[in-house]
């Protein structure tokens, strides 16, 4: 592994949201929550689901059906979108670069952290899918977080893991929801449209720049925001 440009008393690093970022996994998120609100009687627009993916759980849950809702219904509809989306594990596949970019990154001596509220069988799998465990310094899962995307709660936890302080780190996502989870704690945002997300929302919501996957980000690597990162 290369020898990091930063300052040696200054660990810098990227956290990277996994849905939609690394993986292309957020449509297969989409049809899974349908069915789950279906199987419980709510005829939710798949459209609006999609412009929800993102959030944790509990809060796309309250997002769409409503404060008014039956909360009981609550974790049985998390338990069964997560049972379904299971069903599409063999066929998710990682973005083109995602590994390749994972591994640039930790050569030029940033600390990589996975920031993902999924379950941690859901972040294992995800792993397995972009193959670069040897450039992943730490990852988060649901149980290291009480309160989800768009809460901060996650990047918190991931910054904790990777041993690293806001101010010299930057996150990667593709929602909007990524995008003002960083902002509530000061870190920059790189947004990708690789989520089903355009660049104009995410510019809107606070991302500082955005590209339009994980393999454009690469190849902008050298001029990019991650290499300035790391030569900071």
């Amino acid at each position: 592994m290369a020898e990091s440009t930063s300052t040696a008393d200054t660990r810098h690093g990227v956290l990277f949201d996994v849905d939609g970022t690394l993986v292309d996994s957020n449509y297969q998120h989409t049809m899974a929550w349908w069915q789950a609100f279906r199987r419980f009687g709510h005829d939710v627009p798949l459209a609006e689901i999609h412009r929800a993916i993102g959030m944790g759980g509990d809060k796309l849950v309250a997002h769409l059906l409503g404060e008014d809702r039956d909360t009981g219904q609550d974790a049985d509809l998390d338990a069964t979108h997560s049972a379904l989306f299971s069903s599409y594990w063999p066929g998710l596949r990682a973005f083109e670069g995602a590994g390749d970019l994972l591994r640039r990154c930790a050569d030029h001596g940033l600390t990589v952290v996975l920031a993902s509220s999924s379950s941690q069988q859901e972040v294992g799998v995800s792993r397995g899918i972009i193959g670069a465990d040897e450039a992943i310094s730490a990852a988060t899962s649901s149980s290291d977080a009480e309160n989800s995307k768009p809460s901060p709660d996650i990047l918190a936890a991931a910054l904790e893991a990777g041993g690293l302080d806001a101010a010299n780190t930057v996150f990667v996502g593709d929602s909007i929801w990524d995008v003002k989870a960083a902002a509530a704690l000061g870190i920059p945002a790189v947004g990708l449209a690789s989520g089903g997300t355009s660049e104009a929302e995410l510019r809107e919501a606070g991302a500082v720049e955005v590209y339009k996957d994980i393999s454009a980000l690469l190849d902008a690597f050298e001029d990019g925001p991650l290499r300035r990162l790391a030569a900071s």
